[in-house]
């Protein structure tokens, strides 16, 4: 074996402690782009072997996260560890054990299948058997082995996404990380790689961490951070999460909500919220509450709302506002910007 193929691909007894520690550590994390600040003293911890969701609008911070964690970038302060080792010091160390798959697209649209694999493994290096071996599994694992000889170009939106997916993948790393990995996909393709993420980690132990700003992929996952203006505003299961709201959501739509609100907590000492035109509160059994504020207020109510809490609504008690407003820019308009 060549010493840049010998430098590049780990042994097994590198590889069996990469997958002992394959976990993610992030302690006090900041970073400033000038007078912004994108990340405000962040710290959580990924478990090895599990999904683990970084939840935010745009601008929350999600990506300067990632780019940070896959030793694109530098922090401004505190510090992270993957696998044992420290992206901004040690990048190369994380380079090997870590599997990225960024938002924007790497795939060569020119060159087929395999040889976008094959490309990759060389930058591991991977070659000969070895390289062709690892080459069939990945094309067999994200079912493309069919499709093998056929330029991506030709491939559908999800099936080029299953490309970055077996790229990322190449060199059998311990952790992997995807930012916004359905950008762009139809429902269907979306469920298809959830369930891949899930059978990866089930089956082989691969520690997921997984950006979104789509509630129901949160869900998906075993645990999350929900992040906002830079910071961890919520952390734990979706279940522990949702389970803070402690009863049903209800949402009172009305011409004056300000004086609505007041009257409520006048009335049922209820503190409530206002959202625009609508007065938000949590009560348990929302539905005989709502139909006690209908029988008082019912010339000033438009409609009523009762729902189970959602990580919105966790996101709405955490921070006090919705997760989309106006001054954060929802995915695809016009002069949006992520950090």
């Amino acid at each position: 074996m060549s010493s840049r193929t010998h430098s590049a691909v780990l042994s097994h007894e590198e590889e069996s402690s990469a997958t002992r520690n394959a976990a993610i550590e992030v302690n006090d994390l900041g970073h400033r782009y000038g007078e912004r600040v994108a990340l405000d003293g962040i710290s959580f911890d990924v478990r090895a072997a599990e999904i683990f969701g970084l939840l935010g609008p745009n601008g929350s911070g999600k990506t300067t996260l990632f780019r940070i964690l896959s030793t694109l970038m530098v922090p401004t302060s505190g510090s992270a560890r993957i696998a044992g080792f420290d992206p901004a010091t040690q990048p190369n160390q994380v380079r090997r054990r870590i599997g990225v798959v960024a938002q924007a697209q790497s795939v060569d649209v020119k060159l087929t299948a395999r040889e976008n694999l094959m490309h990759q493994g060389h930058l591991y290096g991977l070659s000969g058997a070895r390289l062709k071996q690892r080459i069939a599994e990945m094309l067999e694992r994200v079912a493309l082995a069919d499709r093998a000889n056929d330029l991506v170009e030709t491939f559908s939106g999800g099936m080029q996404r299953r490309v970055e997916l077996a790229k990322g993948l190449m060199h059998s790393p311990a952790i992997l990380l995807l930012d916004e990995p359905t950008t762009g996909l139809d429902p269907g393709a979306r469920r298809d790689l959830w369930l891949y993420l899930d059978s990866l980690r089930a089956q082989e132990g691969v520690t997921v961490l997984v950006t979104t700003h789509l509630m129901e992929e949160a869900e998906r996952c075993d645990r999350l951070a929900i992040l906002s203006h830079g910071k961890v505003v919520a952390l734990g299961t979706p279940a522990e999460l949702k389970s803070e709201i402690g009863g049903d959501v209800i949402q009172f739509e009305a011409d004056d909500p300000e004086a609505l609100a007041e009257r409520i907590h006048r009335r049922f000492g209820i503190i409530c919220s206002v959202e625009e035109n609508t007065v938000r509160l949590e009560r348990a059994q929302g539905h005989r509450f709502a139909a006690e504020v209908m029988e008082v207020f019912a010339s000033e109510i438009q409609s009523v709302n009762i729902s189970r809490p959602t990580l919105e609504d966790v996101f709405v008690n955490r921070t006090g506002h919705r997760f989309w407003t106006e001054n954060q820019n929802r995915p695809g308009a016009a002069g949006s910007v992520s950090t």
